[in-house]
């Protein structure tokens, strides 16, 4: 079922990572075409900034993944609650101080950044102002609307995802495509209130959803608290460091480039390899996503086997899917080149900053196989707690190696150096990370190696029974297999029938009533372990949202047939949790000793 779901979350998570990329390719296409290489230019050294922007947002999804998969795991509601209220204010007074700092503080800011001064005569500075100026306004909307993404992730709303990104698409060509019409000609800032607007029609769409009776989280201050704030922070904490260490790269190469180049033409063409690559991460930061949600909710469930079918999972689609997009990028290399630069400053300056451009995409899309395995790893120890490891990936991948070689090689091999050292810094960080894992696992390199579980994590197979269930000879064997292991278990009549009861009443019920529901293809995961002095048995399936805990609350009065079964496994539970997550139903059931 790992698998499965991975593959259904999967491209809407891609979509969504491409939420902000999107918008920014958009621009850079059309600034390019219609405003000129200093606008191209203006823009990505206003770059950092949307990126440190995009670091918080996404910063506040990473602990919402990580905060509210944990509390989901372990089927508290409240906890859901608290980290979608907390999640929401914290975003709002984020994005208003940040906000008000970028519009009080726009000229010192475009200086820092190296797009000049006000008074040294260049057009730059005053396009990258401009631009900023539209940007910001967005902040807010910029800002909730990713951490809206795992929310409607989480309750399932796959298709909303698609919908709000393609809506924020569109609006953004219109708006970009009116913006340079000669009755408008709205300039950079025009361009920066596009996207802004693009922004705002995403994230109306998601509080339609919001606002629906049955989305299963709901937004109150009663719910508010400083300690999820912190919990969200400290959670997302190594996504800041990470979009923080890609903002200092992004800075450190602007300025190789400018002094191996001598003018702008250099920072132009990194500009259009940049937002191609940041397209093309959206790949890996997307399986990432995924990888790190599910981890999570496995990881407090301490379904080590899960974990493991996770890890493979994310290593084939970085490695299918990014092998396919390297080809595609070195192949069309020329064509994408021109589609961003046209012939606006001179013929002979752009065929150079074209060709150099060209052969910064081919040698740059090189990097994404390595770039997308280390993206992948360090999203999934986000997701269980090995923070120090997934600080140390962000700073050897996004910031020290890839600056490193770029400074070394740009002495020898000029523009072309820059361009490899992105392969160089990845494929290094990658290698440090095998032999952080081969040490760190005795020697060893496997599925639970990479996966850095702590010592005596997870359940010992031999205390551990796992059977799929897709139909009702699966179930009889599910019932068969669980009988033996409690046999061998030496575990008495009484507790064996209570175990074995659970196991046919959970799954003749979803059997009749959940996968009659509709034509899809279902099953149940069944999982029983002992472990600590505790029987627990857990049923995950992908039916219809069915909510037997409460179902029983309702009921427990009633002694009609109908509702005895059900009843009947209550009575022999001293624990029962339900969640509906990922689209999947997970009962959780702790039998009584």
């Amino acid at each position: 079922m790992v698998k499965k779901v991975f593959r259904q979350m999967l491209p809407a998570q891609i979509l969504s990572s491409m939420t902000v990329m999107i918008c920014m390719l958009i621009d850079s296409i059309m600034i390019g075409r219609n405003l000129g290489i200093d606008a191209l230019a203006a823009y990505e050294y206003a770059s950092p900034v949307l990126l440190i922007f995009a670091a918080i947002g996404t910063t506040l999804s990473a602990g919402v993944q990580v905060l509210c998969g944990k509390a989901m795991g372990k089927s508290d509601r409240r906890g859901t609650n608290e980290c979608f209220s907390s999640s929401v204010i914290l975003s709002l007074i984020i994005a208003g101080v940040g906000l008000t700092f970028v519009m009080f503080f726009t000229g010192p800011l475009c200086t820092l950044l190296g797009a000049g001064s006000p008074g040294d005569g260049s057009q730059v500075f005053g396009l990258t102002k401009t631009y900023l100026q539209g940007f910001i306004i967005g902040a807010p909307a910029f800002i909730l609307a990713q951490i809206s993404v795992p929310f409607l992730q989480m309750s399932g709303r796959r298709k909303t995802l698609v919908i709000a990104v393609v809506s924020m698409t569109v609006t953004d060509i219109i708006l970009d495509i009116l913006n340079v019409m000669p009755f408008i000609n709205g300039g950079m800032f025009g361009m920066g209130m596009a996207s802004s607007i693009s922004y705002y029609v995403a994230l109306i769409i998601g509080l339609v959803v919001f606002a629906k009776k049955d989305f299963p989280f709901r937004f109150s201050f009663k719910f508010i608290r400083l300690k999820t704030f912190r919990k969200l922070l400290r959670y997302g904490l190594p996504t800041v460091v990470s979009q923080i260490c890609f903002a200092l790269l992004t800075y450190t190469i602007n300025n190789i480039l400018k002094n191996v180049v001598m003018d702008d033409t250099g920072v132009a063409a990194y500009s259009v390899i940049s937002t191609v690559g940041n397209i093309s991460f959206s790949v890996g930061n997307g399986i990432g996503a995924v990888a790190m949600m599910l981890a999570s909710m496995f990881y407090s469930d301490e379904d080590l086997s899960s974990i493991k079918q996770v890890i493979k999972t994310m290593i084939f689609y970085a490695i299918v899917i990014n092998a396919a997009i390297t080809a595609v990028i070195a192949a069309a290399s020329w064509p994408i080149a021109k589609l961003f630069l046209a012939e606006q400053q001179g013929v002979q300056n752009t065929e150079y900053a074209v060709n150099m451009t060209a052969l910064g995409l081919r040698l740059f899309a090189l990097c994404l196989v390595p770039c997308a395995l280390n993206t992948a790893f360090r999203h999934f120890y986000q997701g269980v707690n090995r923070r120090v490891l997934t600080n140390l990936i962000s700073v050897m991948q996004n910031l020290i190696f890839t600056s490193l070689f770029a400074f070394v090689l740009s002495r020898f091999l000029e523009t072309t150096g820059v361009w490899l050292s992105f392969l160089c810094g990845e494929t290094l960080t990658f290698f440090v990370l095998t032999l952080i894992v081969f040490f760190s696992g005795k020697k060893k390199l496997n599925v639970g190696a990479y996966a850095m579980m702590r010592e005596g994590f997870g359940v010992a197979d031999e205390n551990c029974l796992e059977v799929t269930v897709k139909n009702a000879d699966d179930a009889a064997g599910a019932e068969k297999a669980a009988q033996e292991f409690c046999a061998r278990h030496n575990l008495d009549e009484q507790a064996a029938e209570g175990i074995l009861f659970c196991i046919k009443e959970i799954s003749g019920n979803i059997l009749e009533y959940g996968f009659s529901a509709d034509e899809k293809e279902h099953s149940i995961d069944v999982r029983l372990w002992f472990k600590d002095g505790k029987r627990v048995l857990r049923f995950r399936d992908n039916c219809t949202q069915f909510d037997p805990v409460r179902y029983s609350e309702t009921h427990r009065f009633e002694r009609s047939k109908s509702h005895a079964g059900i009843r009947t496994v209550m009575e022999k539970v001293s624990e029962a949790r339900y969640v509906n997550a990922l689209g999947l139903n997970n009962l959780t059931l702790v039998l009584k000793n």
